[in-house]
């Protein structure tokens, strides 16, 4: 499962509203995210997604058979269900394009996930992957992007170079609830920095929503400026909540942080999304083989 994106131009205002549950965005909401859209020229996670629904199904081989489910848009979590129906399938297990758990999203996918089958396939049977951020694979993939990333940096830049692991913000609020999802973003990026040997490095959240309630922070830019300010020039973005490339890497970092960071005179660049990673194929059909026989 991922959140879905929508696929044309004139798609992106029903998708806005279902991401808003329903509620229209004003004109100078869908305004600014159509140009967003338009500015990295459309997002890729479908086809992405499917790319790693098809490594994963390779991995697996048969007797596995590796469905799709949008959360925001086609083809929809309730579509997935529907398909496992027609093919008389009762068991299944879920797992979500995101390793780090929290109830406002891992939670909203399962939830999605019992809609549909109370809906449509009450008989299926479905166990969830809640979490994988701590799994060897994960980490020795972000590490693999990280080497490659330090290249584009001068020997002289990687003497002061600072790495800023990031996520999606989230509304301050879940932390009242013992939500994980902070404590899980630093396990991974302490488990990263030090299987890379990076001394220098710090969390930023990034991409946070237009509400009301106060969001995590810091935030990547004000994190971008105070490094700036204790001199550093050289800044390495390495996005452990994103494995995909989608618009809140391809806009909120390669344009807006990358815009913001060359105003104030700071080398930045971002390792490369995961996306449809070997590493991650054989560690997601480890996980989805593991839960089909725990009993």
């Amino acid at each position: 499962m991922a959140y879905g994106s929508p696929d044309k131009t004139e798609d992106i205002e029903a998708y806005y509203t279902d991401i808003r549950r329903g509620n229209r965005p004003t004109s100078d909401q869908l305004q600014e995210l159509m140009e967003r859209y338009h500015a990295i020229g459309g997002s890729p996670l479908l086809r992405i997604t499917s790319d790693q629904a098809a490594s994963v199904q390779e991995e697996l081989g048969s007797g596995y058979d590796v469905f799709i489910g949008m959360r925001h848009w086609k083809p929809w979590i309730l579509e997935a269900v529907q398909s496992m129906k027609e093919q008389g399938i009762d068991e299944a297990v879920g797992i979500v394009m995101a390793p780090h758990y929290s109830s406002m999203s891992i939670e909203k996918y399962i939830g999605k996930v019992e809609e549909a089958r109370a809906q449509v396939a009450p008989e299926l049977h479905v166990n969830y992957i809640k979490s994988w951020h701590k799994e060897s694979l994960f980490i020795e993939a972000l590490n693999r992007k990280i080497a490659k990333a330090l290249q584009k940096f001068s020997g002289h830049e990687l003497e002061g170079l600072h790495v800023v692991f990031t996520a999606h913000s989230l509304p301050e609020k879940i932390l009242l609830q013992n939500d994980p999802y902070k404590d899980q973003l630093l396990e991974t990026s302490a488990l990263v920095a030090n299987a890379a040997g990076i001394k220098n490095w710090s969390f930023a959240f990034q991409s946070a929503g237009r509400t009301q309630d106060k969001w995590l922070g810091p935030d990547l830019l004000d994190v971008i400026t105070g490094l700036r300010n204790n001199g550093v020039k050289a800044i390495l973005v390495c996005s452990v909540g994103f494995i995909t490339d989608h618009l809140e890497v391809l806009y909120d970092i390669d344009i807006e942080a990358q815009h913001y960071a060359k105003k104030i005179g700071v080398h930045l660049e971002r390792t490369e999304s995961l996306n449809a990673d070997p590493l991650l194929a054989v560690l997601w059909a480890d996980l989805v083989r593991k839960k089909f026989h725990e009993k």
